[in-house]
């Protein structure tokens, strides 16, 4: 069985139900956090956007210091940017994804921090754990909307909001 094309799908689906949930990111609302220790809402839909570009950087690189500063989270102030940000990170990925073979998956990847190492994984277990973030802070996203009144719309089946998904 191949792999590829089912990260492909899963990225696809991902990226349908993400994109209902960051259209309904309200206005005024950037630095609604649930507790002094949750991250605040606008960095976390970054976050979450982000996120939709790993794919591409995973397949592109090997590794990830934080210690090198090469990595910068976005900033953004408004939904008309997240929403940007999100599409363009997407097609990085989805365009990777469409034109490598079933042996690129076989590399290694990793996180670390200088010389502590965070992570290590084959690109295709750091794909799924990309993936995997996605559904966990779609869900952190989730619970902020609940908390603001938002409906929300259904992820893997209806919602409480939406009878259809």
């Amino acid at each position: 069985m191949e792999t590829l094309p089912n990260l492909r799908n899963e990225l696809k689906q991902e990226y349908e139900t993400t994109k209902k949930f960051l259209s309904l990111f309200p206005d005024g609302k950037n630095d609604f956090a649930p507790h002094e220790k949750s991250m605040k809402m606008m960095p976390l839909a970054t976050h979450l956007a982000e996120i939709f570009g790993w794919p591409h950087f995973m397949m592109t690189t090997d590794n990830l210091d934080f210690a090198s500063g090469d990595y910068k989270p976005a900033v953004l102030t408004d939904k008309a940017g997240l929403e940007q940000l999100f599409e363009t990170e997407y097609e990085k990925s989805i365009t990777t994804l469409n034109s490598m073979d079933e042996e690129d998956l076989e590399g290694s990847w990793s996180m670390s921090m200088g010389e502590e190492l965070i992570a290590n994984f084959s690109k295709y277990e750091a794909i799924r754990h990309a993936l995997n973030q996605i559904t966990h802070h779609r869900a952190q996203l989730g619970v902020y909307y609940r908390l603001l009144e938002i409906p929300l719309p259904g992820s893997y089946g209806p919602s409480a909001d939406h009878e259809t998904f």
